[in-house]
């Protein structure tokens, strides 16, 4: 470990960006379609292992819309927005109740309105309420351990054997860090915002505690009200295979044949041993024995939560998972579902909140929020993005964020990852990683969205050993105990659980505080 880069790390802050509202409006207005939604030069999010795609979520499409923050409250907001012809949709929920989703509806252009509403009494900042959208790594070779279906028991649950032994999971060394150290995230709650997670799936089932489906403003979190079994490649004893979408593919029925669900995910499909791909936008097998495509952009990210929680179980099985849903099927979103899954979060007791999406420019409430998170000792890690470039995306760049790149089944850099400047601070296995798939099937992924739910699990190892001392920068500091790679560009290295959970257990004093340990 480099003790003087880790001083270096800990000790100043990440690149910032400011954003420049006025000018990011005046770019946004010359594009085409901004009648339709408001979006600015680079300001959108991107799900870290999905498809690329254009469309926006229908609840909140059409409009323009901005995250304001008002000291007055919602009494003085009100207010302004009778005079500048505007409609306040929604608290974000922050603890101070003066973060709203606004939606211009008057007569005034987008850049009027926001230079009005900036200069109103009370207001202390706005910005674009983001479209955000999806963009995936390529899926590559279909690993062998996929479509290893001998049944074992884990955890109190039968699962795929290749599931644990696969080659991603003995890299970062879990199931020796559950045998020499006892935890395996029991008491901790870690929070997925994600597309939601599938509360059928028998294996996470049992660990799903009540989440919200910010989409749609209803309780749970579940990813299945995006799609039904007559559209989305419910697989039902079909003989043919299918990509679902572009960066996924999943094992469908049960069977030994794999086909890609999309560009970054696949997986096994029904009872063959060759796979294929249709193409790269979403398709499935749809009754016996016939296939048929599902050429639609809204199903491109269709099993993304479930996947990036069926990683976080693998690592700490007795981890609760909260699914906060802020992105629908296809991977789009909105900032300010982000930022009111993110209040949640801390304020239902997460410990961890893992983050596998990107935006791609700053965002002045994002940090904000963020930093509501640390200081309430609530850890965030998020993903580096897919960019395969040396590029600061966010959440992953903000300095309470631990970042993840990804690497190979190889602990070599992946191509598609992003990496510093500053460093990234930790690498994990992105590649063909096999985790959970709705309908209780599995798929293998390929992405930095895959990379950060082994560090989420990998905290809530460390704070089931001692949950009460554990904060960001304790929980960085033992991650930065990893295997080192020359590629200086990827942080302190390969995650390994082993070695980060024993720096945490050789730092902190257990005996002062509460904490579990598991008895096997």
């Amino acid at each position: 470990m480099n003790a003087s880069r880790l001083n270096a790390r800990c000790g100043s802050p990440k690149i910032w960006l400011p954003i420049v509202l006025i000018s990011s409006l005046c770019a946004t207005c010359a594009q085409p379609g901004f009648a339709i939604a408001l979006r600015g030069p680079r300001v959108h999010a991107q799900l870290a292992g999905a498809l690329t795609t254009t469309s926006a979520p229908s609840s909140k499409s059409g409009q323009t819309q901005f995250i304001v923050r008002d000291s007055i409250g919602l009494p003085g907001l009100n207010l302004t927005c009778l005079l500048l012809g505007c409609n306040v949709l929604e608290s974000i929920g922050d603890p101070t109740g003066q973060l709203f989703v606004v939606q211009n509806v008057g007569s005034l252009d987008p850049v009027t309105f926001l230079t009005q509403l900036l200069s109103a009494a009370g207001i202390v900042d706005a910005e674009p309420d983001q479209n955000v959208s999806t963009l995936g790594a390529t899926v590559g070779a279909i690993p062998s351990y996929l479509t290893d279906k001998t049944p074992i028991w884990y955890y109190g649950a039968q699962v795929w054997e290749g599931y644990v032994i696969q080659t991603p999971n003995q890299i970062v060394n879990t199931t020796q860090t559950h045998s020499t150290f006892r935890v395996s995230g029991r008491g901790v709650t870690v929070a997925m915002i994600d597309t939601g997670i599938d509360p059928n799936n028998s294996i996470l089932a049992p660990h799903l505690v009540n989440g919200y489906d910010f989409t749609r403003n209803t309780s749970g979190g579940s990813e299945m009200g995006d799609i039904t079994q007559s559209t989305a490649g419910v697989i039902d004893g079909s003989t043919q295979t299918a990509q679902v979408n572009q960066s996924t593919a999943g094992v469908i029925d049960g069977s030994t044949q794999t086909a890609q669900v999309n560009q970054s995910t696949a997986g096994v499909i029904d009872g063959s041993t060759q796979t294929a791909q249709v193409n790269q936008s979403t398709a499935g097998v749809i009754d016996q024995g016939s296939a048929q495509v599902i050429n639609q952009a809204k199903y491109s990210a269709f099993g993304h939560g479930t996947m990036t929680a069926g990683i976080v179980h693998l690592v700490a099985p007795r981890a609760q998972l909260m699914p906060l849903k802020a992105f629908g099927a296809n991977g789009t979103g909105y900032a300010s579902d982000v930022l009111r899954a993110i209040y949640y979060a801390v304020n239902h007791n997460a410990k961890v909140i893992s983050m596998s999406f990107e935006f791609a420019g700053p965002s002045v409430e994002l940090a904000n929020a963020i930093n509501y998170a640390t200081i309430s000792n609530v850890i965030c890690v998020a993903s580096a993005g897919n960019d395969g470039a040396m590029t600061i995306v966010y959440p992953s760049g903000l300095p309470n964020v631990i970042d993840v790149a990804s690497t190979s089944n190889t602990n070599t850099p992946s191509s598609f990852s992003n990496y510093g400047t500053p460093p990234v601070w930790i690498s994990a296995p992105g590649e063909a990683v096999m985790s959970t798939y709705p309908f209780n099937t599995y798929a293998v992924g390929w992405g930095t969205s895959f990379s950060t739910p082994f560090v989420s699990g990998t905290v809530a190892l460390m704070a089931n050993w001692n949950s009460g001392l554990l904060n960001q920068t304790s929980a960085a500091y033992a991650l930065s105990h990893a295997q080192p790679i020359p590629e200086s560009q990827y942080g302190f290295g390969v995650l390994d659980t082993y070695q980060a959970v024993q720096a945490w257990k050789s730092t902190s004093n257990p005996d002062l505080f509460d904490f579990n340990l598991d008895l096997f």
